[in-house]
């Protein structure tokens, strides 16, 4: 049995590993086998080598965005192939023990299915058995518009020339996982985050949103208008955290990230109008989205951030704060037009479906962090560990 890693073959079931010639004699030989290559290259890849699969085979993907991975096998496996596509919902860094690892039995006998559970149980990840539509669905509404934002804040350091971590308005609290997820999103490659932002309509439909409500929400800050910004964000707070929906007990709490911080923590902590956090509760409120809903799937990235979004908006007094600040503090006011100006950019790239111009924004970027990833790497970690045990059951 031989599972294909891009150009890489390896053998479960022989004591050696046995390069092949080329994706033809894998195909031939194996019994089961997983698509591992880009979202953009998928239909491509399949297509050279589909049509070699093996009698009765079972074929699956692991891309983020399974609407053009099924529809490449349809179009250019034998009808005698089983299809049972799968996704783990973390990134690399990530031990998969206890995660979400996604399992699309879209075309495959009940044996052919039950295979596929048993080989991926090694892993120890939670099983979740969702459709082709169910799992984008669900991916756009807890990965789009949290990667637009870190990936907007990362924009917006940089057209500053910020380091945020050795400036005092950035570090503790909620501005930890504001850098440290940034800098451990572009530490990675680049087609992690295009595939599902281009290739997801879902995604394309939350992105542009969140454009939207980043700049609607910035033009009340800057007009003055604090009552309708109040009643704008009571509003997406009502409809997201409202309802009885949330647990009394909240996912993270400030003090538990204070310890995660590059840099050296301040006297005092300034206030922060926190447009980045508005915004996608904003977002979540136009597009009717309810981020409990989609819990069992939801990625540590995910988890943080509705974390401390909860933390927040569950926090009457903070936010109040947060309300004066946006209205009568300009502190923020250059990192907040930049973030504007990054939301809407990115928002821009992902509508056009230009992949080779997102990626020459995001390896720009990446250029400018690239000195400080081994140790926000390291500190992502710890952070990232500590936040799932806190939120263990959640």
């Amino acid at each position: 049995m031989y599972i294909v890693t891009n150009r890489i073959v390896l053998s479960l079931l022989q004591p050696r590993v046995e390069i092949m010639r080329n994706g033809h004699y894998v195909s031939r030989c194996s019994d089961y086998i997983i698509y591992s290559v880009e979202a953009k290259n998928i239909d491509a890849v399949v297509k050279a080598f589909g049509p070699s699969t093996k009698l009765g085979a079972i074929v699956g993907g692991q891309t983020s965005c399974k609407a053009p991975e099924i529809a490449a096998f349809e179009k250019h496996l034998p009808n005698d192939v089983h299809i049972v596509s799968c996704h783990s919902l973390h990134g690399p860094g990530v031990d998969p023990k206890g995660q979400p690892l996604v399992l699309i039995k879209h075309r495959a006998s009940d044996e052919a299915f039950k295979l596929v559970e048993s080989m991926l149980i090694c892993l120890g990840s939670k099983h979740v058995y969702l459709t082709r539509e169910q799992h984008d669905r669900i991916t756009a509404d807890t990965q789009a518009v949290t990667h637009a934002a870190f990936l907007s804040m990362g924009a917006a350091w940089m057209a500053n020339k910020q380091f945020p971590w050795e400036t005092p308005r950035y570090i503790g609290g909620i501005e930890n996982v504001k850098i440290n997820i940034t800098l451990r999103i572009y530490a990675n490659k680049w087609h992690v985050y295009a595939g599902l932002a281009i290739l997801n309509p879902d995604a394309q439909k939350q992105i542009k949103q969140y454009a939207e409500s980043v700049t609607e929400l910035f033009k009340l800050m800057l007009a003055g208008h604090r009552e309708e910004l109040r009643e704008r964000i009571m509003a997406a707070r009502d409809a997201v955290f409202g309802g009885g929906r949330v647990k009394q007990e909240l996912l993270l709490r400030d003090e538990v990230l204070d310890q995660f911080s590059l840099g050296e923590l301040p006297e005092r902590r300034l206030k922060n109008n926190h447009l980045s956090l508005l915004a996608i509760v904003d977002c979540w409120w136009k597009l009717g989205i309810v981020p409990y809903d989609h819990m069992i799937c939801s990625t540590p990235l995910f988890r943080m951030w509705l974390g401390i979004t909860e933390y927040l908006f569950r926090n009457e007094e903070l936010l109040e704060e947060v309300i004066d600040t946006a209205i009568n503090d300009n502190t923020f006011r250059t990192d907040d037009l930049e973030f504007t100006f990054a939301a809407r950019d990115w928002s821009s790239r992902v509508s056009l479906g230009h992949f080779d111009s997102y990626r020459e924004k995001f390896e720009s970027i990446q250029s400018y962090f690239e000195p400080r990833f081994p140790e926000a790497t390291k500190l992502g970690n710890e952070m990232i560990k500590t936040i799932l045990e806190k939120t263990k059951g959640v």
